[in-house]
């Protein structure tokens, strides 16, 4: 209560109505399975686009086939279903990707010296990363960010120059005139010439280290020397003669690094990065800002760390400074590349005007990368491990609340060779679904299976949080230009979710038309699904006239209550949708007044839902109750600080079967 010590008026804000519930999302879906490159061990990012996708997961040859080591040219069935799940209508994805190393070791995340001490380099590593040899590149340790293939490329490291950034200013506290540096950091590796008189174009200069001294507020220069033993020594900028005439005098150019990725021959660029400091020590405002900081291990942003495709590794022991940095990457006497041409000389280029261009380049391959051992059930499994601060597998998905169906897409992928792990990978699925209360999952069937084997997988299923879906579905694949069958979690999700858009999540995600499908892997009769439909096997039927259709709504439960996925997923919705609005109840007084309030907010709720079609009835009353009161809780509940609220509500159950009765009457007769 408000304290009133003093008279006066006061004005306080009261509320008359009860609070609202807002229902939530059903259209998130969350895949896991096999990626041809992408974060493993790191939280998945939400998609929303094949474009996403691709960004992250597959940024060199969408779409390529997987080259696993025990099963060569594997379709790359996440790829596909994610263009299938977009196409459909799908709006939001979360993809978890799994990955299962040569030598069966756990999958963790790699720390800054996990490549100090690898030698090889032709052959595949365990852990999946391509590499740059360590030999060619001293003190330096280059690897793709993530496993895969497709990272066997090529890699171009660059110097590249400004435009001078020698000036002359005012002194503030003499007024006289003094040279300075225009947007140049402490640390920055610098190119200094010292031109002759006139300029010549064989000035090459010399490669220097930026060095602020605070105390005098001037800079000094610390040169690259490239003799044995060492004979430079550093020299200040008040050494220098600024000219203002363009291409006189002395100039001091800031030359950063510039990292491009490659295809393997080199033809094509995937990528570039450029504007690196190359001293491990660089900082900008506090915080490391070098290309070993933008480019390690664990990046400052989140969304580097995701969509980096490389990892820089400096030995501290062996490179130190951007001297070792240019060293390692370019060899002792990287200023042998400015040196003009007989060519250059004739054209009147520069060694500065080579500098900007990049002029100083080197290319080095990556090797090793590979796709590993196709997943398995433990794979798919996951695990959890609060002390590292990573999940694997299903475990990355229990913390994200808002998905509402998960599906593996490829899983049953050659299910007759694989029946055993493809069977588990289906068990965790739907014990994951199980366990997180508000989720589906989307089973696919095994590929080539005929009726008696679907009939088969089929029998040793049960749960009401899970739907399974039968023959795999035809498209032109856009990659190879063939017929590719695909299996069909990835359309079903896709049809979920704009079903849920289009209609609500209360109209059975079923009769929707397949868009990408050309045909299926078996083309069903009604005979043959009069077989399968009742045991609880969704098909999807192509009718002549109405094109390719998804033909089922059904679960796999083995309780009537839970027989159709559309009273599954909107019972999932109202709980989940509840359950978030009425978090304000939690530690309110236990009284008649919290009582009527959470009544009258969950009647809103439900008043709604009748009002829009999704509840069965003529009436508020008959298509729903909601009862908080006495009769719902006795004195022990409350005593144990318990509210009971006691809702029931009247679903809609699809027209599965639609009969019209006919018969013959005579005209005379009335009706």
């Amino acid at each position: 209560m408000p304290e009133y010590l003093a008279p006066g008026v006061f004005v306080e804000e009261v509320s008359f109505r009860a609070k609202s519930i807002e229902g939530v999302s059903t259209t998130t879906t969350g895949f896991i399975g096999a990626t041809r490159f992408g974060p493993v061990t790191l939280d998945p990012d939400i998609l929303t686009s094949l474009q996403d996708f691709e960004r992250l997961y597959d940024p060199f040859d969408a779409g390529a086939t997987l080259d696993f080591s025990d099963a060569p040219d594997a379709p790359n069935h996440l790829w596909h279903a994610v263009r299938a799940f977009f196409t459909e209508g799908g709006k939001r994805l979360y993809v978890s990707r799994v990955f299962h190393r040569l030598d069966d070791a756990d999958i963790a995340p790699m720390d800054d010296t996990a490549d100090l001490d690898v030698t090889a380099a032709a052959s595949d590593y365990p852990d999946g990363h391509a590499r740059i040899d360590p030999a060619d590149t001293p003190g330096l340790r280059v690897r793709a960010r993530h496993p895969g293939a497709c990272a066997n490329l090529r890699v171009a490291f660059t110097l590249r120059g400004s435009p001078n950034v020698l000036a002359q200013a005012e002194d503030p506290v003499d007024g006289s005139t003094v040279n300075t540096l225009r947007a140049v950091n402490d640390l920055d590796l610098v190119w200094v010439r010292q031109a002759s008189s006139p300029p010549s174009s064989s000035d090459t200069g010399q490669l220097c280290l930026a060095r602020r001294l605070e105390a005098e507020r001037s800079w000094e220069f610390e040169p690259l020397d490239t003799g044995s033993p060492p004979s430079a020594t550093r020299f200040s900028i008040d050494t220098l003669q600024v000219d203002p005439e363009p291409g006189n005098g002395d100039s001091v150019r800031v030359v950063t690094l510039a990292i491009s990725l490659l295809t393997r021959d080199g033809s094509r660029e995937l990528g570039t990065w450029a504007g690196l400091p190359l001293d491990p020590r660089h900082r900008l405002g506090g915080s490391p800002d070098s290309v070993f900081a933008r480019f390690g291990n664990h990046p400052s942003s989140l969304a580097d760390a995701r969509g980096l495709p490389l990892v820089l590794v400096a030995d501290p022991a062996v490179a130190a400074t951007a001297f070792d940095v240019v060293a390692a990457l370019f060899g002792t006497d990287p200023l042998a590349a400015l040196l003009p041409t007989t060519d250059d000389t004739r054209r009147g280029i520069t060694a500065a005007d080579k500098l900007t261009a990049g002029a100083i380049s080197a290319w080095f391959p990556l090797d090793g990368g590979n796709d590993g051992l196709r997943p398995d059930d433990g794979d798919v499994e996951g695990d959890a491990n609060p002390r590292l601060g990573y999940a694997l597998g299903l475990k990355q998905f229990e913390d994200l609340e808002d998905i509402s169906m998960v599906a593996a897409p490829g899983a049953t992928w050659k299910y007759t060779e694989n029946r055993n792990t493809a069977n588990a990978i289906i068990g965790h699925l739907i014990a994951h679904a199980e366990r997180m209360r508000y989720r589906v999952a989307l089973l696919d069937s095994g590929d080539n299976l005929p009726i008696s084997e679907i009939r088969g997988m089929r029998a040793k299923l049960d749960s009401k949080h899970a739907a399974l879906y039968y023959p795999w579905v035809t498209v032109l694949d856009p990659v190879s230009k063939r017929e590719l069958n695909l299996p069909p979690s990835g359309f079903v999700a896709g049809i979920c979710a704009r079903n849920d858009v289009e209609r609500g999540v209360h109209k059975a995600p079923a009769n929707e038309v397949v868009r990408l499908a050309i045909g299926f892997e078996t083309l069903l009769n009604k005979g043959q699904q009069e077989v399968l439909n009742p045991e609880g096997i969704n098909c999807f039927r192509y009718f002549e006239g109405r094109g390719m259709r998804l033909w089922g709504a059904r679960t796999i439960s083995s309780d009537p209550e839970w027989k159709y996925l559309n009273v599954r997923r909107y019972f999932a919705y109202l709980e989940r949708s509840i359950d978030k609005g009425t978090q304000w109840a939690v530690f309110e007084p236990n009284g008649d007044a919290l009582w009527a309030n959470v009544r009258r907010t969950i009647e809103d709720f439900l008043l709604n839902e009748w009002q829009s079609g999704a509840l069965l009835g003529d009436k508020p009353e008959r298509a729903y109750f909601v009862k908080c009161d006495r009769t719902t809780m006795t004195q022990n509940d409350l005593d144990n600080g318990r509210l009971i609220c006691l809702i029931g509500v009247a679903p809609l159950k699809p027209a599965e079967f639609v009969i019209f009765r006919i018969g013959q009457w005579t005209a005379d007769r009335r009706v």
